[in-house]
């Protein structure tokens, strides 16, 4: 799930090519995109790449068929393995997860001080029911960032 908006067309593009060896290895099922009313340029890409559409976070949680969902930023990248430290953590816990950031990138403290205030910056794994239970229509809920293990998946996070 990749919440995306007006300019994101390349950065939308990276992250759903990161995602291809899962769809290959049965990890994902299906992408959904949350697109704004203005993203017409986004809309073109998750159309393109044969993604499923919603206009909220709500109604994105609503229509995703896995029991877990994994929600990610416009412009991150999943790296090669990534795949089966999810399926191991979806088969063996109960608590939502986050991806590990690559030991390759060395962000600023500034960069890691913003990437707090954006609860998906390192990625969200986490049940469809707690995430409609968390998140539910308030839009203003996705500040909320619930406690997570850190697993050992890694992606380079969007910046």
């Amino acid at each position: 799930m990749i919440q995306a908006s007006e300019g994101d067309e390349e950065r939308l593009a990276r992250t759903l090519a990161s995602l291809v060896g899962g769809a290959v290895e049965g990890t994902v099922r299906e992408a959904v995109v949350v697109l704004g009313t203005d993203a017409s340029g986004p809309f073109k890409v998750a159309d393109h790449a044969g993604c499923r559409i919603a206009k909220t976070l709500a109604e994105a949680i609503a229509v995703a068929k896995g029991e877990w969902l994994l929600m990610l930023e416009p412009g991150a990248r999943l790296l090669e393995g990534w795949s089966e430290s999810v399926m191991l953590h979806a088969a063996e816990a109960d608590r939502p997860a986050r991806l590990s950031r690559d030991a390759s990138v060395r962000p600023s403290f500034m960069a890691r001080l913003r990437a707090r205030r954006r609860p998906f910056a390192h990625g969200l794994l986490i049940r469809r029911k707690d995430a409609s239970a968390l998140y539910g229509a308030n839009i203003d809920a996705v500040r909320l960032r619930p406690r997570t293990l850190r697993i050992g998946a890694r992606m380079i996070p969007a910046s």
